[in-house]
């Protein structure tokens, strides 16, 4: 069950079903899922008897124990398996004395503790791969949609040369479809079973230590790997990069989409909903709600990615704190991603777009900002550096005026003599100088509907 101090927050920042996976009860299951194959590996290789495998597997159900009894435990214990493999002892002893021997064998905690985990993992993947790919969709059908809806591209936070919305959604589209490529890849490498026992060389289990290993990857459906990964990281630590890739690259939405909500721009909006945005003493607010909840994972995120790098160098068969280091922080980082997705899935369907604001703030430089395109036509006939300082004299001058650079271009003796007012109208115009925009939407579009076939 979430805790009261998560009350609050979670349905803002995180996902329910992700945040189910990382419950208590999500956590405790994982282990007795573990549990429990171990017992069917072990008798499927006649190293227990077959009849102590119910008695364990009708103890594995979470729901049977008291989380604030673990809790309390934990404590004096130092992980969550001790507690649980000796309640689990208990529960199987009052159906069957004899399967209580068997419960464990040959295992250790962190064997319970990391496979359950994996287990966890492998649930939270699949939500992820889930939201991923419907936002992908929702991100090529708005590329596609705008296109060729021109709007001022800006760096440094000036206004540059003109973009498309298009082609902006069509850059979110392209990271997140190589997210769920680098998700796809990683897998096989995350989805591996850790069975190592008390240092990694499953001694306990004498010469059928491999056949239960091999049994147990199979009862769990996860992957045997070359050795034990008791203090090698390195598979949560991918995973936890990726999950800092796929925040910041949600951040990068949400901050765009914030500043173009701004009342000096306000080309793009959140979809509208009632009481959404509003603020608690101005009745006029449109708060950019969910593009906070994106710019929020984003800032959070790379502090606990960092956690999990700063974790790795556990020492030499189990580690002592960096291992501990990890346990809440690799399923918050899950749970931020979660819910960050879940607040873009609101938003990108419903975007707002105000094409005709967008064109209105184009023409607040009066034509500066096209006048690279002036500059680029003039050097095919004068050379680049001439053209550059008779464009830039006129940019000037326009500026000094307060006049549209069409009209001084216009008046301008040296270009009227290279540039017709027919090429001149046209090099002032933003929908003829957008480039490549509309290939790299198509670009986009093709690699996501190549994956996602």
């Amino acid at each position: 069950m979430n805790s009261p101090s998560n009350q609050l927050f979670d349905a803002y920042f995180t996902q329910p079903a992700m945040r189910a996976v990382f419950s208590d009860r999500g956590r405790v299951q994982g282990m007795l899922d573990f549990e429990a194959a171990l017992a069917r590996a072990e008798a499927s290789v006649g190293l227990i008897p077959g009849d102590s495998v119910a008695p364990i597997e009708a103890a594995c159900s979470a729901e049977l124990y008291d989380y604030s009894a673990l809790a309390l435990a934990i404590t004096t214990a130092g992980n969550s398996a001790i507690p649980l493999v000796k309640a689990l002892g208990k529960r199987v002893a009052a159906q069957s004395t004899e399967a209580e021997r068997f419960v464990h064998l040959g295992a250790t905690s962190q064997d319970a503790m990391d496979s359950g985990l994996v287990l966890q993992l492998r649930a939270a993947a699949e939500l992820l791969e889930q939201d991923l790919a419907a936002l992908a969709q929702a991100l090529a059908v708005q590329a596609e949609r705008f296109a060729d809806t021109p709007l001022a591209g800006r760096t440094w936070l000036q206004q540059a040369t003109p973009v498309t919305l298009g082609m902006k959604l069509a850059g979110v589209l392209g990271a997140v479809t190589r997210h769920r490529q680098r998700l796809a890849e990683l897998k096989p490498r995350l989805f591996c079973l850790q069975f190592g026992g008390a240092s990694g060389s499953l001694a306990a289990l004498g010469e059928q230590a491999w056949p239960v290993a091999e049994a147990l990857a199979r009862e769990l459906d996860l992957n045997l790997p070359d050795q034990p990964w008791h203090t090698q990281r390195d598979r949560l630590v991918e995973f936890a990069s990726l999950l800092g890739l796929i925040a910041g690259s949600l951040g990068k939405l949400g901050r765009d989409l914030s500043l173009l909500m701004q009342t000096e721009a306000g080309e793009v909006f959140e979809p509208s909903a009632p009481g959404k945005g509003g603020s608690s003493t101005m009745p006029h607010k449109r708060n950019p709600v969910s593009a906070a909840v994106l710019i929020g994972a984003a800032t959070r995120a790379p502090g606990l990615v960092s956690t999990m790098f700063a974790a790795m160098p556990q020492e030499h068969e189990r580690s002592l704190g960096l291992w501990h280091a990890e346990w809440e922080t690799l399923p918050e980082l899950c749970c931020l991603v979660s819910g960050a997705l879940q607040q873009a899935l609101l938003v990108v369907p419903g975007l707002e777009v105000d094409a005709a604001r967008m064109r209105e703030n184009l023409d607040l430089t009066q034509g500066l900002v096209l006048a690279e395109a002036v500059s680029i036509a003039l050097a095919q006939r004068i050379g680049r550096d001439a053209a550059h300082h008779l464009v830039e004299q006129c940019c000037r001058q326009a500026v000094k005026e307060g006049a549209h650079l069409r009209a001084v271009l216009g008046t301008n003796a040296e270009v009227s003599a290279q540039l017709s007012a027919a090429e001149l109208d046209r090099l002032l115009d933003p929908a003829h100088y957008l480039g490549q925009a509309r290939r790299w939407v198509d670009r986009a579009l093709a690699e996501h509907h190549a994956f996602s076939r």
